[in-house]
């Protein structure tokens, strides 16, 4: 039997909870019905790991971008996912990232209520302290105590999770109990909050994170001015993407005009419907892509506005298939708007996609949005919800196809210039090495 030294946050776990951490193993670390080999585990030689809520997703394709781009960049790593999303079928996703993710038990109540005495107890010791600071927290205990000692295992002595969420909040947790470092990068609707209590568990994640990276200096702003102290750790990073993935083909006739998203209040999908009432009489073909709980509403609002023939849609589509439609492509089209309960989008990934494939983008004035369109040299912004004015920026790129093919070609220099994922990762690569997650570096 290999005996594995522990390691600082070994002692740390020990001191917290007694128990033994050093202990025997067959490279294998045991929970009853549940086992995790560490012979599957990627290593980590530089001591960090990516932590997800669900990895890989459909929706969220600059995260495997990111995580596919830092292995280019020569990084070894192991990736932890809490679960696998149930919407995700359609995609496809690089299968060297599915080779390096674990995944954490499908019901981790069950384990916790199997695991063993020593278990217990420091899930009961993390429950408490849960309780007296947060509240009751639904799993975010058993979730922290199943992690840490395949962490310490690893060596891993830092974690990099997406979205000031539940994954966040467990490595926020893990931090706690075993002094295991984190940084996250916030989106949008993570951290846009307005709630108390969001609000306090957002300060809690942003005071212990090493640094927070998010995507706009529009949010860059946002959280420095309601988190003043934490100002100086907050870095933004634009989302990156592969120029080679979306490039100009045959544009199809009539002319096409996309737009893609989940379909929810957010992304604009009525405005852009009602836009195209007022359209018509043009000559063009509409297709929304994406995914969602307005599926069956958006679908009756094309057959109550007599769009049939005209306007579609069209369901989930892969990244291939989406940068195959944008390759033949006139105009893309994301109305985004501020949606009921406060949430909106910051900088859509699709928005550079299309910027890459060249083509002219008509969008909103919202949130980080005016940082990637640049109004009259790349496409058109209008303010969000003006349907009259959103069909008016459309029509003019219609009628003038040659000045529409000129703002696409200029949204592609832009594109390549802010958007580019070697650069975007370099970037959050370099931020890891300047706060000491990146070991051997």
């Amino acid at each position: 039997m290999k005996k594995l030294k522990i390691g600082p946050f070994g002692r740390i776990w020990r001191a917290l909870f007694g128990g033994h951490a050093e202990t025997d193993h067959k490279e294998e670390i045991r929970f009853n019905e549940n086992s995790i080999s560490l012979s599957r585990i990627p290593k980590a030689p530089h001591a960090f790991a990516y932590l997800f809520e669900s990895f890989p997703s459909f929706t969220q394709t600059f995260c495997f971008r990111e995580v596919e781009e830092m292995l280019n960049q020569g990084l070894q790593f192991p990736i932890f996912s809490m679960w696998m999303s149930a919407d995700d079928s359609v995609q496809d996703f690089p299968s060297r990232l599915t080779g390096l993710t674990s995944y954490f038990p499908k019901n981790i109540r069950r384990w916790a209520r199997k695991t063993q005495r020593e278990e217990k107890n420091r899930i009961q010791a993390i429950r408490a302290q849960l309780a007296s600071e947060w509240g009751k927290e639904k799993k975010r205990a058993e979730q922290t105590a199943w992690l840490i000692p395949i962490l310490e295992q690893l060596e891993v002595r830092h974690v990099h999770v997406h979205f000031a969420g539940v994954a966040t909040r467990t490595a926020y947790w893990m931090k706690k109990a075993a002094g295991i470092r984190y940084s996250f990068t916030a989106h949008a609707n993570d951290f846009w909050v307005n709630s108390t209590s969001q609000e306090k568990h957002l300060a809690d994640l942003l005071r212990e994170a090493e640094f927070v990276v998010t995507e706009t200096d529009f949010s860059v702003n946002w959280l420095s001015e309601r988190f003043p102290s934490d100002a100086h750790k907050i870095h933004r990073v634009y989302n990156g993407i592969s120029f080679n993935r979306f490039v100009r083909t045959n544009l199809f006739n009539p002319p096409r005009i996309l737009s893609v998203g989940r379909y929810i209040e957010k992304k604009g999908f009525f405005d852009l419907i009602k836009a195209c009432t007022t359209l018509k009489d043009e000559k063009f073909e509409c297709l929304i892509v994406g995914q969602g709980a307005l599926e069956k509403t958006l679908k009756q609002e094309v057959q109550n506005a007599g769009l049939e023939g005209k306007v579609f849609i069209v369901g989930p589509r892969t990244e291939s298939e989406i940068a195959d439609l944008l390759g033949s492509t006139s105009i893309f089209v994301l109305p985004c708007k501020t949606a009921s309960d406060g949430g909106m989008d910051n900088l859509p990934t699709v928005i550079m996609e299309a910027m890459s494939a060249s083509v002219p983008v008509v969008s909103t004035c919202l949130a980080g949005i005016p940082e990637m369109v640049v109004h009259g040299e790349t496409g058109y912004l209008v303010n969000e919800g003006d349907c009259d004015a959103l069909a008016s920026a459309i029509r003019t790129l219609l009628h003038d196809p040659a000045a529409a093919e000129a703002m696409g070609a200029r949204g592609r220099v832009l594109a390549q210039e802010k958007f580019d994922i070697s650069k975007a990762v370099g970037s959050l690569k370099s931020l890891l090495t300047h706060y000491g997650a990146l070991r051997n570096i």
